[in-house]
């Protein structure tokens, strides 16, 4: 079984940063992309950040995050991390590690093998 192990969330005012980081453990397994999601109260899972390192390395955003945050990872060791700047109250949220061992973007983000519980930022005005 694999386990995605999300840590780095925090209460940090308007402007500040958090780095969020998630780790895979459990039995290997080797993952196509591994990203970010999160969901605020009362509104729906949304796609943060992604990276893919099969068939090359290539990162996607959100157009909300866009030149604010930055994700960064080890594909042989199934790691990810999310460096967050300019941190704003609308980026509180619950934020979700995801992988997937098939396929590239589009397949991680309709239809990953595996999450995380999540782990909360709230960020304060």
């Amino acid at each position: 079984q694999v386990q995605l192990v999300e840590s780095g969330g925090g209460l940090v005012q308007a402007g500040g940063s958090l780095r969020l980081s998630c780790v895979a453990s459990g039995r290997t397994f080797s993952s196509n992309v591994m990203g970010w999601f999160r969901q605020a109260p009362g509104k729906e899972r949304e796609f943060v950040a992604a990276i893919r390192w099969r068939g090359g390395s290539e990162t996607y955003y959100s157009d909300s995050v866009k030149g604010r945050f930055t994700i960064s990872g080890d594909g042989a060791k199934n790691t990810v991390s999310l460096q967050m700047n300019g941190l704003k109250p609308e980026d509180t949220a619950l934020y979700y590690c995801a992988a997937t061992t098939r396929g590239g973007f589009s397949t991680w983000r309709y239809n990953s093998d595996y999450w995380g519980q999540g782990t909360q930022v709230t960020v304060s005005s």
